[in-house]
């Protein structure tokens, strides 16, 4: 045995001397390599003595240098023949019975202590404590999981002994856009799944103050923690701006609104809301019929059977066919032909090239550059026809003030009538208000007989239902004797205001035909020979002729 206890040798690749002044460690060079001792078996050979106390970082660098040379790692202690014939005995154990070398793999994201086993070195599995030890000579001192520990040595398997927490990025600001522009173009299903090909939803539209989008703002991230215990830093979420675009305002910090009614227009980076919808081509079964709250403009024209409305003036560079149009102003570069089907209406004006079988009604003015022929006019103040030529044939024309045209009926003698002194649309409002009037005077009275009649009936002796119809009966002549005093009133406004209405005219810068019919506040006049460069008016009751 020498003169001092020794354990190992050469051929074990290390040497530990038990001297008097102190315990003396020697790694032999290329001894890690080649015999897979590893710093874990050195500190169990020395926990295995009782030794507990030694440079730990000096064993770690002697075991790295390999020199060959004695290096002391710790103060004498005392040992006895029998641990050192018992160390000696463990540590030249067969290589069968020797333990696996360990071996603890560290992932690149610092967030994983893999355990694996080396069994070259010997068949026996590691204990709890070796693999602790294992994990604190890598400085591992976070996220271990004793439990998994326990598992992994009683397999040869590799396994997680340590885990970190890693950092949760925050989550980035959107955009929670409350509509769906993934619906255009997709033809209106019914509840009973039919198909209405004629709205194509070729727009999405808002009203002013409608919410358009709810910004939801970014969140803040986790700090993570690795298994060296440090801090893991963790990116917060982007921020997003607001997608104001024209006219739209953002409300709070959150919440985007329309300020007008309109289309809307989604770039991406821009909501917006466009009160003028442009159609490419033309209105028909491409397109199906339009509804829009805002301006209309269509590059080509509108086809027979379908419609266009707009709360906006709406202008078409084509003609109207048999289609129902109506905006506040409509401005049709080509004709309007009827067709007996269809209908022009406009709020204020309405201008077109032409008119024929067609209604035309504007709550101001028609302009007509060509002719009318046909039709039906309507106009709140004058119906002028004087360009090209200017003609006025077949049909009715009525104006609130005048009615100008080059030519009034035609040689053929077509009965044309034309009227003026009276707005249409406020002799309209005035006939329908009457019948109203009248309908519900005559209802009123229908329930006061009836329940003059029931109040000489004993009710008390009728059935609970019969006595609630009686109630509702009675309750209900208040709400229509209501209706009737408005009526009432609104009546007397009306008759003001077409007895103020000032006395129309008829010009005709050209010709007048015979068949034509003049109505000139409520008085008739049936044309019986042609009258040139005229202007009829009504003078002391009778319709006068006089110059252009």
């Amino acid at each position: 045995m020498g003169e001092y206890p020794k354990v190992g040798g050469p051929e074990a690749g290390y040497m530990f001397e038990f001297r008097p002044d102190g315990i003396y460690l020697t790694i032999y060079p290329n001894a890690a390599d080649a015999l897979m001792i590893d710093l874990s078996d050195m500190h169990q050979i020395l926990r295995s003595c009782g030794i507990l106390d030694y440079d730990v970082a000096g064993l770690a660098q002697i075991m790295k240098e390999a020199d060959g040379q004695p290096h002391k790692i710790s103060e004498p202690v005392e040992i006895t023949e029998e641990d050192l014939e018992r160390l000696m005995s463990e540590t030249e154990a067969p290589k069968d019975e020797a333990y696996a070398k360990l071996i603890v793999e560290i992932s690149r994201d610092r967030l994983k202590a893999t355990v694996k086993y080396d069994t070259r070195a010997g068949s026996r599995l590691p204990t709890k404590e070796m693999v602790l030890e294992a994990l604190r000579s890598k400085k591992v001192k976070y996220g271990i999981d004793e439990d998994a520990i326990e598992e992994g040595i009683k397999a040869t398997v590799p396994f997680v002994a340590a885990e970190g927490d890693p950092a949760i990025p925050g989550e980035n600001a959107y955009i929670d856009r409350k509509f769906d522009l993934g619906v255009k173009g997709r033809p209106v299903v019914d509840e009973y799944d039919r198909v209405d090909y004629k709205n194509l939803n070729l727009f999405v539209l808002a009203k002013k103050n409608e919410t358009l989008a709810i910004r939801i703002p970014q969140k803040q991230g986790k700090p993570g923690k690795n298994i060296f215990g440090e801090k893991i830093p963790a990116l917060n979420g982007r921020p997003i701006p607001m997608p104001a675009g024209k006219n739209t305002q953002v409300v709070g910090e959150h919440q985007l609104i329309a300020t007008i009614n309109g289309q809307i227009v989604d770039s991406g980076s821009r909501i917006s809301i466009d009160p003028r919808l442009e159609i490419k081509g033309s209105v028909g079964v491409g397109t199906g019929d339009i509804e829009f709250d805002g301006s209309v403009e269509i590059a080509g024209s509108v086809k027979q059977g379908f419609s266009v409305k707009a709360t906006g003036d709406i202008e078409i560079k084509g003609s109207v066919s048999g289609a129902e149009v109506s905006g506040r102003n409509v401005i049709i570069s080509g004709g309007i032909t009827g067709a007996n089907r269809g209908k022009v209406y406009a709020q204020e004006d309405v201008r077109c090239a032409f008119t024929e079988n067609a209604v035309v009604e504007a709550g101001r003015d028609i302009y007509i550059a060509d002719a009318a022929l046909h039709s039906t006019l309507r106009a709140g103040k004058t119906i002028i026809v004087e360009d090209k030529r200017g003609q006025i044939t077949g049909g009715s024309a009525v104006a609130g003030e005048e009615i100008r045209a080059k030519v009034i009926g035609n040689q053929a003698y077509v009965v044309t009538r034309v009227s003026v002194g009276v707005d249409p649309s406020l002799q309209k409002e005035y006939n329908d208000v009457c019948k109203e009037y009248k309908d519900l005077k005559k209802r009123l009275m229908q329930i006061t007989q009836m329940l003059e009649t029931l109040g000489k009936i004993d009710i008390s002796r009728l059935p609970q239902e019969r006595i609630d119809q009686i109630n509702a009966l009675t309750r209900s002549q208040f709400p229509i004797a209501g209706k009737i005093k408005r009526d009432e009133k609104r009546i007397g406004e009306l008759e003001e205001q077409l007895n103020e209405m000032k006395n129309g005219k008829v010009r005709a810068s050209e010709c007048i035909y015979t068949g034509s019919r003049i109505t000139i506040n409520s008085v008739t006049k049936h044309v019986q020979k042609d009258y040139k460069y005229c202007t009829m008016y009504l003078e002391d009751g009778e319709v006068v002729i006089g110059p252009y």
